[in-house]
């Protein structure tokens, strides 16, 4: 089987031996058509885990587990993630041809919509469920939005993430007010954002603070980095009503980052632990929490439905040629910095 090893730290070449990884009874061993590039694939290779990459795909199930309850069939077409580049399942990650995926997180492709728009989604809708949803168990879910709006802050709207997080988090009922570079502002608008500014502006924090009339008690930071956690406690407003929670989230926490906000719930998504087994990658050792999977299979139910309904849309995409050969290239492009807005895409076969 082919798929793009891991060979030693910053090193990944596209091998003919893999050897393919066997299904759990509870798993479904999917033919992979379509894979989707994220962040972190790149940096999983610069830390020379000996195994295979990736994470988003869309595929055709070739095989059902003979303990899957969810009604799947060979032949489906369907979209996920896995937790790719793991020591402790070496054998499975999405740049490859078949990969196995736990049936409660697969969502079937509605018709009329592509392998390549569906690949792009796995990791995103799996990171907004968790941080906003999950962390934040107040919040109610985009199918039953709340009756009276109240603003949230999405740092980065343009990325993968937050594009999702901007659409989701308006299907609840928020008010969305996001950033982004002055580029990207006509694109998040099209996503239902109401208020855009400029994360560049020195200002951005206060600016932030007086469109919401100090009333700002959600942020969800999509960057983690380049002074958001400062922009975003400074956003965040000075005081709460008694009963009232402030929320600082934030998806990309680095050791040693400062928050500046004591009176703010800080919360770190992660969101390998929605796979409810141990992840160890990246010298990170993620322990399984079946409270995690257990939320992720209810979540992409809701998920698969509201895609089915068209009530959200996925990331803009660039599709490339060149198979898991052209993927290695759009490794090095990200890690170089010479993508933007977009998540590179792959086709690897035919359905």
């Amino acid at each position: 089987m082919k798929a793009v090893k891991i060979l030693s730290p910053g090193r990944a070449l596209v091998v003919t031996d893999a050897i393919p990884p066997k299904p759990s009874p509870t798993d479904l061993l999917i033919k992979v058509i379509a894979v989707a590039l994220n962040p972190t694939d790149w940096k999983h290779i610069e830390f020379g885990i000996p195994a295979t990459v990736g994470c988003d795909f869309a595929g055709v199930v070739e095989e059902v587990g003979s303990a899957v309850t969810r009604p799947f069939k060979k032949g489906d077409r369907i979209w996920s993630a896995v937790a790719g580049s793991n020591k402790l399942r070496p054998d499975n990650g999405a740049f490859s041809e078949y990969l196995v995926v736990k049936s409660g997180l697969v969502m079937k492709i509605p018709e009329g919509a592509s392998f390549e728009d569906a690949a792009t989604g796995g990791v995103g809708v799996m990171t907004v469920g968790q941080g906003m949803y999950q962390q934040w168990e107040e919040v109610p879910w985009p199918d039953k939005p709340m009756k009276e709006r109240v603003p949230l802050l999405i740092w980065g709207g343009s990325s993968a993430t937050g594009a999702l997080g901007v659409q989701f988090g308006k299907l609840s009922g928020f008010e969305v007010i996001t950033t982004c570079g002055k580029h990207n502002f006509d694109y998040v608008k099209s996503l239902g954002a109401d208020a855009v500014f400029d994360s560049r502006s020195p200002t951005v924090g206060a600016d932030i603070r007086a469109y919401t009339n100090d009333k700002l008690y959600y942020a969800w930071d999509c960057i983690g980095e380049h002074g958001s956690p400062d922009a975003i406690a400074a956003a965040l407003a000075s005081s709460k009503p008694e009963g009232q929670k402030l929320r600082h989230g934030t998806i990309m926490f680095r050791p040693g980052t400062k928050v500046h906000r004591d009176d703010a719930t800080f919360t770190w998504s992660i969101a390998y632990t929605t796979h409810g087994e141990v992840v160890d990658t990246m010298g990170l050792k993620v322990p399984a929490k079946p409270e995690d999977y257990a939320f992720a299979v209810k979540w992409t139910e809701m998920v698969e439905r509201l895609y089915v309904e068209g009530r959200f849309r996925m990331h803009r995409v660039e599709v490339r040629e060149g198979g898991l050969e052209g993927v290695l290239g759009g490794l090095k492009d990200m890690k170089d910095g010479n993508v933007s807005g977009v998540k590179l895409m792959y086709r690897i076969a035919d359905p």
